[in-house]
């Protein structure tokens, strides 16, 4: 996972970029899914808009933020600490 100050041009700032990997995708819709009380046990294939997910983007309006695993707070306005691989120092 990459998180970055984002890189667009709206007059309120630039917005926060979180990149994911295929497998940061499948994770993510996986919790989802447990969060609804849907359980999946053995192997599996995740697929997105009919298509094996190769990476992800989630992009943050300037009016929002992103608080990162380490509490740094990423402003979508701009400004605050852009962390890379944040979740790199955990178990």
């Amino acid at each position: 996972m990459n998180i970055s100050s984002g890189n667009g041009a709206t007059k309120y700032g630039p917005g926060v970029n979180i990149d994911l990997t295929g497998e940061e995708v499948a994770t993510a819709i996986h919790a989802w899914l447990v969060s609804h009380g849907v359980h999946v046990d053995g192997p599996r294939t995740v697929q997105v808009n009919g298509e094996l997910c190769v990476y992800g983007n989630i992009y943050v309006d300037p009016s929002g933020f992103v608080i990162t695993p380490s509490g740094d707070k990423v402003s979508g306005r701009g400004g605050g600490s852009a962390t890379t691989n944040p979740l790199e120092s955990l178990p």
